[in-house]
C-alpha cells in the first residue's frame, strides 16, 4: 500500500468517526436530563460502575490479586474519605487513593509491615 493511500484510509477514518460523533451530540441536544429514562440511565450506570469497583476489590484478577485485601479496601476508604473531603473533586480522591495503594504496597513489599 503506498503512502498516498494511507492518508486517504486516515482521513476516511477521522470523517467516520466525526460523523458519529456530530449525530450523537445532535441527538443529546434533544434529550432533557429530567427525563425519567434519562434519569434511569444515569442510575443503571452508577450501578454498573459500583458493581465494577466492588468486583475489582473484592475479588481481583491479575497481579491485583496478589495483594492483600485490607491494601485495597483502606485504599479505597482514603480515597472515599478525601472525594467527600474535597467537595466531591474526582481527582483529590484518586490521588488520595493511588498514593495510599502504592504506599501500602510498598511497604508490604519490604516487609515493614
Amino acid at each position: 500500500m503506498n503512502e498516498m493511500a494511507l492518508w486517504w484510509l486516515l482521513g476516511l477514518v477521522t470523517a467516520a468517526t466525526y460523523v458519529w460523533r456530530g449525530i450523537g451530540v445532535a441527538i443529546v441536544a434533544r434529550i432533557t436530563p429530567s427525563n425519567d429514562f434519562t434519569q434511569w440511565t444515569s442510575c443503571v450506570a452508577y450501578g454498573m460502575l459500583a458493581g465494577l469497583m466492588s468486583r475489582i476489590m473484592v475479588m481481583p484478577v491479575g497481579i491485583l490479586a496478589e495483594t492483600p485485601l485490607v491494601d485495597r479496601l483502606v485504599a479505597l476508604a482514603v480515597g472515599f474519605l478525601v472525594f467527600f473531603a474535597f467537595r466531591r473533586s474526582m481527582l483529590p480522591g484518586m490521588i488520595a487513593a493511588v498514593g495510599i495503594f502504592f504506599t501500602l504496597t510498598t511497604l508490604h513489599a519490604f516487609g515493614i509491615y
